[in-house]
């Protein structure tokens, strides 16, 4: 056992000091970016958002949307195979990412939709990515899809994400347990507060020029702005989108039944039953309708122009290098 004794921090410890900006106007903040991943050298040029592929979150409808506003998206993973072939063989979904577990059949359906048209980017998705397994698993889809965009989680420290990147990961996942519908670390006491894991993980991918995508904790526009001033090149949105008309699943009189992909929910709707050996992992809730994602993606990328021109970033790409936070007491 030891203990480390290093401050840790989440979003709700920090604001972001504001300095004196040349930046003429919210209007002018460019918030697309460009990047050309380090494995696949594909390029990917968006703005750097995308929905979580939770089951009522990451649809299809929810792509296309995004798509329109430049944003990308996540797709569940329990779409049928001829769905998946017919949306990833349409442009709009340049933006959108093939989700899999660690499944056989998650993989035999991967190659089947493959071989109908390419899928050029996928996300490997577990809950806890530190098994040797999960690692090898990344190895072995770099391998079998050289030219796809790979990203793969989730961890929450720079060891893992440089072996995830140095084993075939283009992205990494970051976040153990922050997310609003999962309980991980109620369950088993496990995780690391999110910017600090953010900031530490981003600069270990950055060093071996990868990259990584903050998945979980993100409440409000301005956590959005912390994690990509902590240096996130992508953040993943679960909760805050759940209960848009793009959603998919029970809507309730109140409003929609949320719940994360780890809880007793989710698996006993796709796998009848929750295995012996495990404890769920997630929470169940109703979220009120929000309307049509437009309208809350109009607020998050508000948010975010606001934020750039208050501490003198012109661009997205800059915030992180403008960014000085300051420690709530």
């Amino acid at each position: 056992m030891r203990i480390e004794n290093d401050v840790k921090l989440d979003f709700d410890d920090v604001l972001i000091r504001p300095k004196r900006s040349e930046a003429p106007s919210r209007k002018s903040v460019w918030l697309e970016r460009d990047f050309v991943t380090l494995h696949s050298k594909q390029k990917l040029s968006l703005i750097p958002i995308l929905a979580a592929n939770m089951d009522t979150v990451g649809t299809i409808a929810m792509a296309y949307s995004l798509h329109a506003s430049s944003l990308g998206c996540c797709l569940h993973k329990f779409y049928p195979q001829q769905t998946l072939s017919i949306f990833f063989s349409e442009k709009k979904s340049s933006l959108s990412f093939y989700t899999l577990g660690m499944r056989e059949d998650d993989f035999e359906k991967l190659a089947s939709v493959n071989k109908i048209t390419p899928v050029n980017r996928i996300c490997l998705d577990v809950a806890n990515g530190y098994s040797k397994y999960f690692s090898n698993t990344v190895t072995k889809m770099r391998l079998a899809y050289p030219k796809a965009i790979i990203m793969a989680g989730n961890v929450c420290t720079p060891d893992m994400v440089q072996e995830l990147l140095l084993g075939g990961a283009d992205i990494v996942k970051i976040g153990i347990g922050p997310g609003s519908h999962c309980s991980t670390r109620v369950m088993t006491g496990c995780g690391y507060p999110q910017l600090s894991s953010i900031i530490e993980c981003a600069d270990a991918a950055h060093g071996l020029s990868g990259l990584v995508c903050a998945d979980g904790g993100c409440k409000q526009p301005a956590d959005i702005v912390k994690a990509f001033g902590a240096g996130a090149d992508f953040v993943m949105l679960g909760g805050m989108l759940a209960g848009a008309d793009e959603c998919e699943g029970d809507w309730l009189g109140d409003g929609l039944k949320v719940y994360g992909m780890s809880s007793r929910e989710a698996q006993t709707r796709y796998y009848s039953q929750v295995p012996e050996y495990a404890t769920p992992e997630g929470r169940c809730s109703i979220v009120p309708p929000k309307g049509p994602v437009s309208g809350l993606v109009r607020e998050i990328l508000g948010g975010l122009r606001s934020a750039c021109s208050y501490v003198g970033a012109g661009r997205l790409k800059d915030l992180s290098r403008c960014t000085t936070f300051v420690r709530l007491s």
